[in-house]
Parts: structure tokens; C-alpha cells; sequence
């Protein structure tokens, strides 16, 4: 029979094993219950952040810490919702004050701007005016171009400005419609700014030659939300506006060499952009909104004005449904292109180039796996189908793949004479399924079938737990892990809960409670007792 301190230790070894294997995370956040569920990691390395988030099922996105007294330069990178990083941004100012929207490589984007220049190189320069200049001047771009209407009134203007550095961020928040990723967004901004663009901006490794406006820019056609009963688009313009002058947006740096007001380098793949209130690491100016704002959020319901600001500055929170999506594609672009076709479903007046005017290369999705499945979908029984173009929403892990001509439809059960189909892959829920462009077709949706196993990222990537390296406490305290080693088996006893005498201890004090409890016991039968005997006597 097992002794008193034989069970105590077994207790010991348990206690332990939890420390070292906790059943749930050290940090585990609860909101209120209308709220999805909670999570919340924290990755040294943001590869292994970005991977975290694509095998969640759960709506999160990737955003980049700087830790106070932490190496410069140096990064912790968060997987979390929208939604749940607000309930904490605006409690832990301490810890979440240096924070940055990680935009992930592929995924649809809001047109994007950082400005900036020195105010002691450039003191004429009046840096209001400048903002309010280049708003106008994108907003008719964008009209002339793509057709897309805008004012002020859709740009938030965010500003984080000090008496050495005029700063600001701009974000379009367009009606319906959003770039195809941010590298598009970059060589839109190259072209509509390429009288400028010949001098070395700073940031960047030079500027490539720019196309024509007129010539190179394309609305990338008919995306999935027309299928969804959303009107077409209408043409872009392409009237022969008179050249503005940008020589206003021509800034000096510090060593006082030309510059550009447009920073051209924040345009990479897996970018870290500044979120609305925060500041840079070492500094204590946080982006608020600008004085000369405009912009007013759409009101949504349960959702502050502040929450709703917050949502909108975000670059990548572009949700698929009624999103027209637009592309910049210039000869720089197609030499990089190559293994697949992109160009429109066919000839047609109304909407630009011919077919054969746009055959080109193709740029792979991100999910090169995901990719070759879906060409194996539409090439067979003697068809060679092919993908014109790709878009990915990170909000909702959706890939939508516009097809060329392959145009087999379920819901007719045969091939569509003229209008292509789409082939729709929720990396989420790892299925895929079929939806057209033909209006007799606009509300249907094909059954849903799994993706093959070998292509889930959830089979793809196993995450190791270990992999985390920090954690972060109910204080909002952020610590890099250290987590203890395992005891040998035949060591149990040598360990931090002390020898055996503490154990003689232990047990002792153990025993003092129970008589204690045992002698209180007693005296509340007794009370019990004498109340009862003394009712009945009355």
C-alpha cells in the first residue's frame, strides 16, 4: 500500500509535468461572448507567424511588435483578430504601443500611402497643402484610369508629425473596389508619379522606368462579386487630360539631395506599416487622425467611431464581396511573369484590350500547391484551360480563380458558350468550389468539395508549440520564454520542492488543518444541537 508521502510525490510529478506542459496557453484573453473565440501568439519569426495564421480557421491576421529595451530592429510578431487586438490595444499602451499591420504577400489591398519629408531641410514647404494636392491628384488617376470614383472624403488621413519630421499615412478606403496586392499598389503609384520618379527616392533601390498611364494600367475585368449580382464596373476613362505638374511633390533630404514627398519603398512583399496609434520604437508620436482629415467611417453596428477608424486604417481588411479588383501591369511586370496566361475572358469593347492584346505571362498565388490543383481542374478530357488572374483576401483566406476557357457549369451541367467560370478555394474550411460569370448563373454556388490532404496548409505545417518563444501575461507583459527542463525520472525526489524534512514539515501542518477542521466541525454539531433542543423546549 502506497504511503502518505509516496501519493504526495506522485502529486509533485504531476505538478510539474503541468508546469512544463500547461493544458491551455499562458495567456489565453477572454471577450465578451458575442466575440469569436480567442487567439493570441506571439512568434520570434514572422515565417512562423504568417504560417500560424494560414492553418487557423479562425479570422486572424499577423502584426509586428517592437519591444521596449529590445535590440533594434527587432520584432516579436502577433497572430490575433481584428477585433481582439483592439479590446487589448487600447488597454496595454505599454506594451502594444509599437505596433504594425504585417501585409501578407498576394493579398488584396487598399491603395496606401506614407509621406514624409525633413522641415528643417525644406522650410517653404507647406506640407498640408502637399497632402491635399496629391489626394486630388490620385483621386482623378483613379477615375481616369479605372473609373473609380473618390474624393477626400474616402482618404483617412492619419498624422504623426514633429517639428524635425512632417509624417503622414493615407489610406483609400474605396467604394468597392481594391487593389489586387500591394506590389500592384506600388507600380500604380510609380506610374501616375513617373515624371518624378526619376530621382532615387529614399527607402527604395531605385525606381523602375514607368508605362504610360494610358497604355499600361488595366482593370483586371469581372471579379466574383459580379457573379454575386454586383453591375459591372464601368469602363475606365481614358481621356487626355492635360499633364499635372508634380515638381510640388519634390522634397530635399537631409543631405539635402531631391527626393520624393512619396515614400516608394513601403510597396514589398510581407510589408510592415504602422497602425493607427501607434508610434515608432525610441519615439512618442503615435499616428492620429490629421487635423485637415476628411474621412468619415462607414458606421457599423456594435462597433465604436474610434473602433471604426482603427478598422479602416487597416490596409488588408478588404472583404471579398462587391470588390472590383484593379491592376498596374507595365513591361517591368510582364518580363517577371511566367508558367501561366492572365488576360480578359474575351473580346470586348466595353472593356478595353482584346484577347489576344493582353496574353502575357502569369504570376503564381502565393500557394503554389493550391495553384497546380486548380489547373488540374480545368485541364482534362482534351481541354487546356487556364487562369487568367488570381486574387487573395486574407480577411476571409479565400483565393479566387478566374478561368479561361474552361467553362464547364454544375449548375447547368454543361460548358457556358461564351461567359468563363471561377473556381473559389477557402483555405479555411479547405474546400473549393465552382461559381460563374454568366447573369443566368450570378446567384449560384456549386456543392463544395475538399481539397486533397497534400495541399491543406494544416497538413503542410505542423506547428511546434516550442516554436512560440514568447508569452504574454494578463499585465500585458511581453517575456521571452524559458522553459524547464525535464527531470530525470530518477530524480523526482532531488528536486525544487525541497527534502524531507520540508516534507515532515509539509505533513505536519497538513494534519493541524484537518484536526483543526475536525475540532470545528464537531463544535457546529454541537451549536446545531443546542439550538434544536432549545426550540423545543419553547
Amino acid at each position: 500500500m502506497a504511503t502518505w508521502e509516496d501519493r504526495l510525490k506522485q502529486v509533485e510529478g504531476l505538478a510539474r509535468s503541468f508546469r512544463r506542459h500547461p493544458l491551455t496557453a499562458a495567456y489565453k484573453p477572454r471577450l465578451l461572448p458575442c466575440q469569436p473565440s480567442s487567439i493570441w501568439k506571439l512568434f520570434p519569426r514572422q515565417g512562423l507567424a504568417i504560417t500560424f495564421a494560414q492553418t487557423c480557421k479562425e479570422d486572424v491576421h499577423v502584426f509586428a511588435l517592437e519591444k521596449e529595451n529590445a535590440a533594434l530592429g527587432k520584432r516579436i510578431f502577433l497572430v490575433t483578430s481584428y477585433s481582439e487586438l483592439w479590446h487589448y490595444y487600447r488597454t496595454y499602451q505599454q506594451s502594444l504601443m509599437h505596433c504594425y499591420e504585417v501585409i501578407p504577400d498576394g493579398a488584396v489591398s487598399k491603395l496606401y500611402f506614407d509621406l514624409e519629408f525633413h522641415r528643417p531641410s525644406n522650410p517653404e514647404l507647406d506640407g498640408k497643402a502637399m497632402v491635399s494636392f496629391l489626394i486630388q491628384y490620385v483621386c482623378e488617376k483613379l477615375m481616369e484610369v479605372y473609373g473609380v470614383a473618390c474624393s477626400a472624403k474616402d482618404v483617412l488621413n492619419l498624422d504623426s508629425s514633429t517639428g524635425e519630421k512632417f509624417s503622414r499615412h493615407l489610406i483609400f478606403n474605396l467604394c468597392n473596389a481594391a487593389f489586387k496586392d500591394n506590389i500592384h499598389v506600388g507600380r500604380f503609384v510609380h506610374g501616375i508619379l513617373q515624371q518624378q520618379s526619376t530621382n532615387k527616392p529614399r527607402g527604395g533601390t531605385g525606381t523602375p522606368s514607368s508605362p504610360d498611364t494610358r497604355s499600361a494600367a488595366k482593370d483586371d475585368g469581372k471579379n466574383p462579386a459580379e457573379a454575386e449580382g454586383v453591375a459591372k464596373s464601368p469602363r475606365a476613362k481614358r481621356q487626355r487630360t492635360e499633364e499635372r505638374d508634380l515638381s510640388c511633390l519634390s522634397v530635399k533630404n537631409k543631405e539635402g539631395q531631391e527626393s520624393l514627398f512619396v515614400d516608394l519603398g513601403v510597396y514589398t512583399k510581407n510589408r510592415n506599416f504602422r497602425l493607427y496609434k501607434s508610434s515608432k520604437l525610441g519615439k512618442n508620436v503615435a499616428f492620429a487622425l490629421a487635423e485637415d482629415n476628411k474621412f468619415t467611417a462607414r458606421p457599423l453596428r456594435s462597433v465604436s467611431a474610434e473602433e471604426n477608424i482603427f478598422l479602416s486604417s487597416l490596409v488588408c481588411n478588404v472583404s471579398y464581396t462587391a470588390q472590383r479588383i484593379l491592376t498596374w501591369d507595365g513591361p517591368e511586370a510582364k518580363r517577371s511573369q511566367t508558367t501561366m496566361h492572365q488576360h480578359q475572358p474575351g473580346p470586348n469593347p466595353t472593356r478595353g484590350p482584346s484577347l489576344t492584346d493582353t496574353l502575357g505571362g502569369y504570376e503564381r498565388s502565393p500557394f503554389k500547391e493550391v495553384d497546380d490543383f486548380v489547373l488540374t481542374l480545368v485541364q482534362k478530357d482534351g481541354i487546356q484551360g487556364s487562369v487568367r488572374r488570381w486574387s487573395y483576401f486574407v480577411s476571409e483566406q479565400l483565393l479566387i480563380y478566374d478561368i479561361l476557357k474552361y467553362r464547364w457549369c454544375e449548375n447547368i451541367g454543361r460548358f457556358h458558350k461564351s461567359n468563363n467560370i471561377m473556381i473559389l478555394v477557402d483555405l479555411k474550411e479547405e474546400v473549393w468550389y465552382q461559381k460563374c460569370h454568366d447573369p443566368a448563373c450570378k446567384s449560384f454556388r456549386s456543392s463544395s468539395f475538399p481539397l486533397p490532404q497534400e495541399i491543406c496548409i494544416s497538413y503542410l505545417v505542423k506547428m511546434d508549440e516550442e516554436h512560440q518563444g514568447y508569452s504574454m501575461d494578463a499585465a500585458g507583459n511581453i517575456e521571452l520564454q524559458t522553459p524547464e527542463s525535464a527531470a530525470p525520472r530518477g530524480e523526482e525526489a532531488s528536486d525544487d520542492w525541497g527534502d524531507e524534512s520540508a516534507d515532515r514539515v509539509y505533513l505536519e501542518a497538513l494534519d493541524d488543518v484537518e484536526r483543526s477542521a475536525a475540532r470545528e466541525e464537531a463544535a457546529s454539531d454541537q451549536l446545531l444541537l443546542d439550538f434544536m433542543t432549545d426550540f423545543d423546549s419553547h
